[in-house]
């Protein structure tokens, strides 16, 4: 049984290359675990045994032939199942998907499997998406692999809980409005959002277009940035992308000390939607992080109040049009009917669960005719304003940090049917989001009934460096 538990991917490249072990024996136990854990946690949908096993041999004669192959090379990976993976399902955790395979691969799997890195499953999540818990998926909830009667986050539940458990080296997920970093509180590991336009989104099931990134999620922060490093840059399938250099991202804790951070102030007076233990382990951080950085500062972002309904109207009106192309003729669920209409009708009833229901039916009551400009385009307004809030408050500080979510996990069932409750676990991740900012989520050094607290590090545009170097230093702390 190997103990990988603390070793990076750059460790287990050493490990390759002096042949201390392989990766087969590294999928050994990757499935061990997987075989172990999934039939409580379920946090895969499908996987790829066979088919992983064939690409790890073919590495390891790579490797002993003595080529020189990427960091990644035989590293396995997970994918969240709205990444599409060529010739493999690919069903947004929905039952009107439930037999859709993809006849390609999304830009970021391409450049994962280009780096060598092993696609050994599609993860669960909540249906397309939309949710914080990943309790709505067709295939069944996530569970919290550090407790199971409790929520892994979402949506991407399923990516962070099988890196959580050592049911994968690192995975992708996807971030609308907290996705990546909410889950990767929740479970106690690394989870990364990108600059919007840093990651191509071809090949990601869109949700809502102007917000959605792919990102990694990871056991450490080093994992983090070598996985951003290998999927960022330009790609001519998506005209969102940036076209920026992108070089391996090495991350050094020592450049904390050049740091001001900025802790914004309607944070820390939202007491009564903060858990004491949260607020305690985020204080005890930052008391850390004084000893280290250049300076602590108290920063405000007035429009904090907003971010949440802003976020909801947005996405949501989105998420209407992209989820109006599911309609049982193309591909997925169909009924049959004896009309057109009625075929639509039934294949939307029964494939899509209640909350992408819910959240249809708002986003079109929103984009509306006389309601869209007093509700879609306010709210973009609004979007515009809470940029520009971010944009004077890094003018006082080169990093903002909160917690990442100011609830520890809540148990399964407890606000799966109060939606308003459940919208209030994206309270601080929405905002950068809409302001189309780098973030990520990593765990403090202390914790709180076998639960990590989530740190959020926000950073300016394009500077995903920086957060990593932040975050270094605080999983430095733990140690």
């Amino acid at each position: 049984m190997l103990n990988i538990s603390d070793l990076t991917i750059f460790d287990i490249h050493k490990k390759f290359k002096s042949f201390e072990f392989t990766p087969t024996d590294l999928l050994n136990e990757i499935f061990l675990q997987i075989k172990k854990n999934e039939p409580v946690i379920k946090g895969y949908i499908s996987i790829f045994e066979d088919k992983a096993y064939q690409e790890a041999k073919v590495i390891e004669e790579q490797f002993k032939g003595g080529a020189a192959l990427h960091f990644l090379a035989g590293i396995p990976i997970a994918i969240k199942d709205n990444i599409c993976v060529e010739g493999e399902l690919t069903t947004c955790a929905s039952r009107i998907l439930y037999n859709f395979i993809s006849p390609y691969n999304a830009t970021a799997v391409k450049r994962l499997k280009e780096a060598g890195a092993i696609i050994i499953g599609k993860t669960n999540l909540d249906e397309f998406a939309m949710g914080s818990s990943s309790e709505t998926s067709y295939f069944g909830a996530v569970k919290n692999p550090l407790n199971p009667d409790y929520v892994p986050g979402g949506s991407s539940g399923g990516s962070a809980a099988v890196v959580a458990y050592g049911g994968s080296i690192g995975a992708l997920g996807s971030d609308t409005g907290g996705s990546i970093r909410q889950p990767a509180s929740f479970c106690g590991v690394v989870g990364l959002k990108p600059t919007y336009g840093r990651v191509s989104r071809y090949g990601l099931v869109a949700f809502a277009s102007s917000l959605d990134c792919i990102g990694p999620i990871t056991r450490n922060v080093c994992d983090a940035a070598l996985i951003f490093s290998v999927i960022a840059g330009y790609d001519p399938y998506d005209a969102t992308t940036v076209n920026l250099p992108v070089d391996l991202l090495v991350p050094d804790k020592n450049k904390i000390t050049e740091y001001t951070i900025g802790i914004p102030k309607e944070y820390i007076e939202l007491e009564s939607e903060i858990d004491n233990e949260v607020k305690k382990i985020f204080d005890e951080t930052i008391n850390e992080l004084k000893k280290i950085v250049r300076s602590v500062k108290i920063i405000s972002l007035p429009l904090f109040q907003y971010h949440l309904a802003c976020y909801y109207l947005i996405c949501t009106a989105e998420a209407s049009s992209n989820l109006a192309r599911y309609d049982g003729v193309r591909y997925g669920l169909r009924e049959k009917c004896e009309s057109l209409i009625e075929m639509y009708e039934k294949t939307r009833d029964i494939g899509f669960g209640r909350e992408v229901k819910r959240r249809i039916l708002l986003g079109t009551y929103a984009l509306s005719k006389g309601y869209y400009e007093e509700y879609y385009g306010t709210a973009q307004k609004v979007r515009n304003l809470i940029k520009k809030d971010f944009a004077e408050a890094f003018k006082q500080c080169d990093i903002i940090i909160t917690p990442t979510s100011p609830t520890l996990p809540f148990k399964l069932n407890e606000r799966i049917t109060n939606p308003l409750a459940m919208y209030r676990s994206d309270l601080f991740t929405t905002g950068v989001s809409l302001a189309g900012i780098p973030a990520i989520s990593v765990p403090a050094p202390s914790t709180s009934n076998g639960f990590s607290v989530g740190i959020q590090i926000i950073g300016r545009p394009f500077c995903e460096k920086e957060i990593l170097n932040c975050a270094l230093a605080i999983e430095e702390l733990r140690k």
